[in-house]
């Protein structure tokens, strides 16, 4: 397999543990807001409200390491994109790209002529 179909799975997958984050931190942010409901109704018991918490509490803990694992997962990527891009910038000419976008602003303002 080659090293950019490699990193293009590694990029799949910093993608799902971006997605499993956004989700874990909606969940939590319902949690730690049904704890605060829950305090504030005068005839919720202690324990519920605390039990509340501690769920909120798990799932933070879990959200923590799940950053933990993001963070490291895209030192390999940024790497990998860093590579890349300065292999291109230094095979890139500058005239072939200017001629390029010369064409194409030539092309553009051609039809707009047009009636």
């Amino acid at each position: 397999m080659g090293y950019r179909k490699i990193i293009e799975r590694h990029s799949s997958d910093i993608n799902n543990l971006a997605e499993l984050l956004f989700k874990f931190t909606n969940s939590y942010r319902l949690l730690i807001g049904g704890a605060s409901d829950l305090n504030s109704i005068a005839l919720a018991k202690k324990k519920d409200v605390r039990d509340a918490i501690r769920r909120a509490d798990e799932l933070g803990e879990i959200i923590d390491e799940l950053l933990e694992v993001i963070d490291y997962c895209n030192c390999a990527y940024f790497k990998y994109c860093k590579i890349k891009s300065d292999y291109i910038n230094c095979k890139n000419n500058l005239n072939i790209i200017k001629t390029e976008v010369d064409e194409e602003l030539s092309f553009f303002n051609e039809i707009e002529k047009k009636p």
